[in-house]
Order: C-alpha cells, then sequence, then structure tokens
C-alpha cells in the first residue's frame, strides 16, 4: 500500500471500528491501492441497526437537522479538493469531473437542508363533507424509521449524498453500505456529518460483502426502507425479498437521443459528445443510442465524431483528461466483447474500438437494435449512432427497450419537442440538452425497468416520511 493511502475503519454509533480484517481500494487506472477499509459483515450490520434504533428514539428537532445539513455542505466546500480527489483515486473518474460532483453534493445537502425546514402536513377540509362539520383535520410527516441505504461505485460522493441527506432531512437514521470498489468517499462524507455535529447512531457506514450487510438489511425489521441504486437484476430481486418494507430503486438505461432534421446540429454534436463519455461512459444516463433523421444524419456524422476523438483519454489525474478508465477488468472485457459482437453483426466503426488497456471512445454506426449495445445499458464508453426516417420512427425505436429512465430530443420545433415529451416513455425529458442532464433538486427517476421512485431531496424526503391522519372535534 502506498504511504499516502487511505486507512478508514467502519463507522458503528458514532465510533470508528477496526475488524481485524481489510478490504484494499485500488486505482481503477494505476492499480495502485488507494486506501485500506474495515470489512464488516452481519454481526456489524446488526450492531449499527441497535445504533440507529438508539437515535430513531431520541429525534432530532427539523431545525437542528437542518443546521447539520448546511454545516455538512459548507465543510465539503472546505475539503473540496480533497473531496474531489477521493473521488478520482477510487472510481477512476477524471478530477474535472470529479470536482463537478463534490460541488453537486453541496447542492444535495443544501437542498436537503430546505427540505427539513419546510416539511410538513397540509390542513384537510374536513367540512366540505357533511360528515366532517364541526371537524379539524390536518396531516403529519412523520419519519418512516430505519433506512438501510445501498449505494453504487459510479457516483461515490453524490449519489451517497441522495441517500444520507433526505434521510436526515426526514428524521430518519441511516445504515449505509457503499460499493466496495469505492468506500473511501462515504466514508470521507460520514466524518463531515460527524463533524457537522450528527449525533452517534444517526449515520452508520459499513464496508463488505452484500451477501452479509445486504442481508440484514432486507431480512431485519427495524429497517423501513430501502433505498438502492444499481443493478436491475439486484434491485428487482430485493424487492422481491422485502415485500412489507419500502423498496425504492434507482436502476440502468439504454439513454436514447433524437436528433430532428431541423436541430441545431453543432449544438447536439457538442453536447453528446461530451456526454456519451463523461466518465467513460459509467451513468445511468450516459448517452448511448442516437437516432438522426435522414436528412440530419451525414451533417451530424460529420460534426460529431471529430469532436468525439478530440477527448482526451489517460490519466484521470490529470487535469486535461476527459476520459478514464472503466472501473475494473470485467467491465472492460465485457464492454470489448459487446464491441466485437456488433462489428460482427455488420456495425461499422466510426471512432474508437481499440482496445488497449484504456477503452478509446467509441462510435458505432449501423448497429442492428437488438445488438447488447443497442438494448442493453453498456454503462462503458460507446455510443451507437443510427440514422431514422422520420421524428416518429426515431420515438419508437427509442421506446423499443424495458428501460425508461431519461431521452433526449434536439428540436428548432416546439411541436417536435411537445410530441417527443408525451410519446416518450421514460422518467425524464430532456428538450436541446443531452439526456445526462441532471440537477439534484429535480425529480430524478425511471419507469419500466429503470425503476420506481423520484431522487431529489424535494421527493426523497416525502418517500422516507409517512403521513400522518389528525382529526379533531371542535
Amino acid at each position: 500500500m502506498a504511504a499516502t493511502a487511505t486507512e478508514r475503519g467502519l463507522l458503528i454509533d458514532g465510533e470508528w471500528i477496526q475488524t481485524g480484517d481489510w478490504l484494499d481500494v485500488r486505482s481503477p487506472y494505476s492499480g495502485d491501492v488507494v486506501g485500506r477499509v474495515a470489512r464488516g459483515g452481519a454481526e456489524e450490520a446488526r450492531r449499527a441497526l441497535d445504533a440507529a434504533e438508539r437515535a430513531l428514539a431520541a429525534p432530532l428537532p427539523a431545525h437542528k437537522r437542518a443546521e447539520i445539513l448546511v454545516k455538512v455542505a459548507g465543510l465539503i466546500g472546505r475539503r473540496h479538493e480533497e473531496v474531489a480527489r477521493t473521488i478520482s483515486d477510487e472510481a477512476g473518474k477524471p478530477i474535472k469531473t470529479a470536482r463537478v460532483e463534490a460541488s453537486r453534493a453541496m447542492s444535495t445537502y443544501t437542498f436537503a437542508a430546505v427540505e427539513a425546514r419546510k416539511l410538513a402536513g397540509e390542513m384537510i377540509p374536513m367540512e366540505s363533507a357533511q360528515a366532517g362539520e364541526g371537524k379539524l383535520g390536518f396531516t403529519m410527516r412523520k419519519p418512516i424509521g430505519i433506512v438501510g441505504a445501498i449505494s453504487p461505485f459510479n457516483f461515490p460522493c453524490n449519489l451517497v449524498a441522495h441517500k444520507l441527506a433526505p434521510a436526515l432531512a426526514a428524521g430518519c437514521p441511516v445504515v449505509l453500505k457503499p460499493a466496495s470498489q469505492t468506500p473511501l468517499s462515504a466514508l470521507l462524507l460520514a466524518e463531515l456529518e460527524q463533524e457537522a455535529g450528527l449525533p452517534a447512531g444517526w449515520l452508520n457506514v459499513l464496508v463488505g460483502p452484500a451477501s452479509e450487510i445486504g442481508d440484514v438489511l432486507v431480512e431485519d425489521e427495524r429497517v423501513k426502507l430501502i433505498t438502492f441504486t444499481g443493478s436491475g437484476d439486484v434491485g428487482w430481486k430485493l424487492q422481491e425479498r422485502a415485500p412489507r418494507k419500502r423498496v425504492k430503486l434507482e436502476l440502468g438505461n439504454s439513454t436514447p437521443v433524437i436528433v430532428a432534421a431541423d436541430a441545431d446540429i453543432e449544438t447536439a454534436a457538442t453536447k453528446l459528445a461530451a456526454n456519451a463519455f463523461a466518465f467513460a461512459g459509467q451513468s445511468c444516463i450516459s448517452v448511448q443510442r442516437i437516432y438522426v433523421e435522414r436528412a440530419a444524419y451525414d451533417p451530424f456524422v460529420r460534426a460529431f465524431v471529430p469532436k468525439v476523438e478530440a477527448l482526451k483519454v489517460g490519466d484521470p489525474g490529470d487535469d486535461e483528461t476527459d476520459v478514464g478508465p472503466v472501473i475494473d477488468d470485467d467491465a472492460r472485457t465485457r464492454i470489448r466483447a459487446w464491441i466485437e459482437e456488433a462489428r460482427a453483426g455488420g456495425a461499422k466503426v466510426l471512432a474508437g474500438g481499440e482496445t488497449g488497456e484504456l477503452l478509446k471512445p467509441t462510435v458505432l454506426a449501423e448497429v442492428a437494435d437488438d445488438e447488447k449495445v443497442s438494448c442493453e445499458e453498456v454503462f462503458g464508453p460507446v455510443v451507437v449512432v443510427n440514422p431514422a426516417e422520420s421524428v416518429d420512427e426515431a420515438i419508437e425505436r427509442a421506446n423499443g427497450t424495458r428501460f425508461g429512465l431519461q431521452a433526449g430530443v434536439f428540436t428548432t420545433s416546439l411541436d417536435t419537442a411537445l410530441r417527443a415529451a408525451d410519446r416518450l416513455e421514460f422518467g425524464g425529458v430532456m428538450v436541446n440538452e443531452a439526456p445526462t442532464f441532471r440537477s439534484d433538486q429535480m425529480p430524478y427517476g425511471g419507469i419500466k425497468a429503470s425503476g420506481n421512485t423520484k431522487e431529489g431531496p424535494g421527493w426523497a424526503v416525502r418517500e422516507m416520511t409517512e403521513e400522518r391522519l389528525v382529526v379533531i372535534q371542535r
């Protein structure tokens, strides 16, 4: 292990615990150990739930929760470069992109603080019915209880923030299991929450096998809500195993974009080149399928491919790098195989397609809709560009997937934009913007196989509370 590598214990009931067993965290770029983390299991998970149960018995008032959330945002700001470097080191995310993620985490905590201060029920118009005459009715928002949170590797700071911050705003203690490939950012956030004054037990962070920690979160009745971001196969199985819990899933996508013949081609090419390959395409809403109306197809390709080829591939710690490594060897092997399958099926390689240690941004054309690079989630630096005879055909092909997270359309026609927004079967539709766009206060989530929830503090806080009706006879 390098002398500068980070070493962290698990956080249980306000204490940093060393278990005597360690997990190495390696750079996806160099393979060097950038940190090691104490390995937890079922015993530690049960201890964490005990601590969370004690915390829940001593509620924090809303103003105190809001104050802590604001302080965390400020601490991320003061240690911004450290947070960004931690993200970059463990995830292989280009440092300039990691800095954006750190800033977004500040926004997530800030918006959650706002929700903590305004969380309230509503008045019920009791006297609108004869039976309600003389009665006063209102609802209260109460914390649902202990939250079990499971986060992925690709946004190891901000996707953790999207679970921790709303839970605290709602008044719910959390037991968090971050991805074992990228736990350092989550543990750093936990440290900052402690520094901001979060009492013991309100946040517990465990790193270790899902078969041990995840099973406890699923099976223990004290966990009232599980929030999961990651693989669809894993997420839907979680829901099946926990039918009496509230299970909120944010899963994958095969993200489509439609470029109409009347679109601003230069703008579309610029935005899509950047957003297809940011973090090597390892985002649920990375641009993956581009359908270009026939009349604009050749001009779009001529504008798009040089912009892709101009992206700098290399060391994620370099300020100039646009595209770094994928997370591990297994991912790289799978992505290479999918590219080769598409090539064997007749796809043309317009850019990239090379299989060095770092996968170059790859553009494929004339790809059949049933190839894996079209119908499955690549989660890598690959984009498919196909012509469509009309916007209607493009919409139909965009919808031809089991996924439904976000989609995009580029057009100068308001009619086309509204028609696409109405007919695209996705949780979000971006117009003249890449569907990779996400602002942290907006409702973000998918339909169909892409999930069953909306993230964004204003929505997540309500998911993490229960509504209680109060009726008073006057």
